[in-house]
Formats: structure tokens, sequence, C-alpha cells
């Protein structure tokens, strides 16, 4: 058991008593980037939601650097899907900061000088200086994404939760996002990403974690980004048989 990352075992997510995810096992050390691959309905959002304590498990533990993660944990940082953020909510970007920070010491505490640094560090990680008080909803795509992840360093999170952080971005903005996840990987956090573009992957991740309701397989990219893994993952059926996720390495 890896004592010094994420492990999972035997997780199941349900809704409304069908399983989204059925007994999935896995563990991925810190210092990586991840990538959550699938089809649509695969359960890749489902996961991301479970391991940040926002959905129900309904068997399994997820444990974390050897403890167990219970509830919503202050190391993990979930960034939901753009299109499901209500951008019209009045903030500045500096409050989505704070609102980051809060996670961490409590909402009816008052900010300190190492929460105000705490904050301003994470926006001038995200290079966001300027834009302070300028409103969520004015923000471009690739703005957005680095209000949120300047959220979650201020929060001190260790695991950040992306789903489908490059959908709608251009180009510029999908490097930038880039060089910010391999910074945030040289930093010693887990980046696990929701992730569909197959011909990036290489590129982007450390490991790939192949879901289709069950996992199917997963390990290091160079290992487990195999044509046949691919196949499987988009053509087989959810629970199509009861064979346990494969690792490889």
């Amino acid at each position: 058991m890896n004592e010094h990352g994420l492990v999972v075992r035997d997780l199941t997510v349900s809704y409304n008593r069908v399983p989204a995810l059925h007994h999935l096992s896995f563990e991925v050390g810190c210092g990586r980037c991840v990538a959550l691959m699938g089809p649509n309905g695969a359960g890749k959002s489902t996961l991301l939601k479970a391991l940040a304590g926002l959905l129900r498990r309904e068997t399994g533990t997820v444990r974390f650097h050897g403890r167990e993660v219970r509830g919503v944990p202050e190391d993990f940082a979930y960034l939901p899907q753009r299109e499901n953020v209500d951008w019209d909510f009045p903030a500045t970007v500096r409050g989505l900061v704070e609102m980051g920070r809060y996670v961490r010491v409590g909402w009816w505490r008052r900010f300190g000088r190492e929460d105000e640094r705490a904050v301003q560090n994470a926006m001038v990680a995200m290079e966001l200086e300027g834009l302070e008080e300028r409103q969520i909803s004015a923000l471009s795509g690739g703005q957005q994404q680095r209000a949120f992840l300047a959220r979650s360093l201020a929060q001190e999170a260790h695991v950040f939760l992306l789903d489908e952080p490059f959908s709608g971005l251009d180009q510029p903005s999908q490097d930038k996002l880039r060089g910010m996840l391999r910074q945030l990987r040289e930093a010693g956090k887990l980046v696990m990403v929701s992730h569909h573009d197959l011909a990036t992957v290489e590129q982007l991740f450390d490991d790939v974690l192949f879901l289709n309701g069950e996992l199917i397989a997963w390990g290091p990219v160079r290992e487990v980004f195999k044509p046949e893994w691919i196949e499987r993952t988009y053509s087989r059926r959810a629970f199509s048989g009861p064979e346990e996720g494969h690792r490889h390495g």
C-alpha cells in the first residue's frame, strides 16, 4: 500500500441504487498527473466527486498519506466542469480564491495575515495579478480555470480533482493550463484529470486510469496507454464481467 499517496479500495457509488462505479481499487503516488479516461457515462465525474466527498460511497475506503478520508477532506480540491458553474454568481476573483481559504480555516473565523498571504500567493502563482477585482463572469475561459486553481492553492490542497478542465479553451489557454498542471505536479501535488482527448495523453500525463463503470486498467502511461486497453475501454459495456481492473508496472 502506498502510504505517500492516494489508495482507493473497493469503491462503489450508486445513483438511485444503480451503480455508476463498481468496486474500484487503485493507488497512485503524489507528484503525479493522472488522466481519467473513458466514454461518456463511464463514471469519471462520479469518481472525482466521490473522492472530494460530494457523493456518498456505497462501499469502499479512500486513504491519503495512510489516513482514511471521510466527509469533505481539506486536502482535496474539486474543480467542476465549467458548464456546471454559475458564472453569473456575483463574485470577484479575489472572492473566489478566498473561498478556498475558508475551507481550511472555517467560514466564521476572521482572516489573518497568513490567510491574506496564502490568497495573494495563490493568485500570483496562477498569474492573476491585476484581475483581483474582476467579476468571474468577465474572465476568459482560461482565466476562470486559473482562478479555480488559485482557490485550490489558497486551500493548501494536496490533491487536485479536475473535471474536463481543457473543455472549451482555446489553444493558448490550453497551453497555459498545461504549464500550470506541470507546476503542481513538480510541487509534489497529486493531480487527477477527467480527460477525453486521446491525442494529448502522452504529452500531459504520468499515469492513466481507464474507466467504464468499472476499472479497466491503470498504471504509467508508457505501459497502459495501449491500443488494447483503449479499445477495451471504449467498446465494452459497463459491468460486462467480474474481472478486476488490470494493473501494469
